[in-house]
């Protein structure tokens, strides 16, 4: 099993874009095991839940219930993402997501982000965009 680091769920449950379909392939990918963190929560649960969009909350609700490894908060993810942030100019949110995929030993962090985001600069995980660029 390939543990799978990802940052497409709001794409996977808005439609039926090509990214969309993208990222319920990575999801429904038979060989994938999922990590995610509580900062995945943060990201993609509060506006949904604003907004009473029950589909989508659904939609994560099932996905967070499959996710096979949990990354905890702490000192140590949030020291690593600080120094991946420095390192390769990453936004806050992306270094703690690389850094969880890290932690998390996942083989690849799928994410919606163009190649030319500083997401892909990361060289210690392999980053696989669903972007269409």
């Amino acid at each position: 099993m390939k543990i799978t680091f990802i940052d497409v769920l709001i794409a996977a449950s808005r439609g039926n874009t090509e990214v969309a379909r993208r990222a319920l392939e990575v999801l429904d990918d038979p060989g994938r095991s999922f990590a995610s963190s509580v900062f995945i929560k943060l990201e993609v649960l509060p506006k949904a839940s604003f907004h009473r969009r029950t589909d989508e909350l659904a939609f994560y609700d099932d996905y967070f219930r499959s996710v096979d490894h949990w990354v905890n908060p702490g000192e140590a993810l949030t020291a690593n993402a600080l120094s991946l942030a420095r390192e390769n100019g990453l936004s806050a949110l992306d270094a703690i997501h690389g850094a969880a995929a890290l932690e998390a030993k996942a083989a690849e962090l799928v994410t919606t982000e163009r190649r030319s985001r500083p997401i892909h600069r990361l060289t210690r995980i392999k980053v696989t965009t669903i972007d269409s660029d």
